[in-house]
């Protein structure tokens, strides 16, 4: 059982920057892999980015990439995503996940942990 936790979220002027933490619970936080997500106002969630349990691989949306950067800090169980150059259009609560043994580029459905989400609202 896995739990993760959200924060770092905010209101933030366009063109700042935001570090987002998830921190996660369990012992074995270093087998997942990790991907952070994002739900607009009236829009499904999409994926932003994920990183592969060895932590060798980064997979970005083409809308962040260059923006956005997703880390993980294995001895204190925390996933960063470290956000630039924000945009109004980034406004979305985001939710990081877990998939155990995952690659990184696993689908939405095969991550196994939810956070609950932190909002980021960015005013243009």
């Amino acid at each position: 059982q896995v739990q993760l936790v959200e924060s770092g979220g905010g209101l933030v002027q366009a063109g700042g920057s935001l570090r987002l933490s998830c921190a996660a619970s369990g012992r074995t936080f270093s087998r997942y892999a990790m991907g952070w997500f994002r739900q607009a106002p009236g829009k499904e969630r999409e994926f932003v980015a994920a990183l592969s349990w060895t932590g060798l691989n980064t997979y970005y949306a083409d809308s962040v990439k260059g923006r956005f950067t997703i880390s993980r800090d294995n001895a204190k169980n925390i996933v960063y995503l470290q956000i630039n150059s924000l945009k109004p259009e980034d406004t979305a609560v985001y939710y990081c996940a877990a998939d155990l043994g995952g690659s990184g580029k696993q689908p939405e459905y095969a991550y196994e942990y939810w956070g609950q989400g932190t909002q980021v609202t960015v005013s243009s």
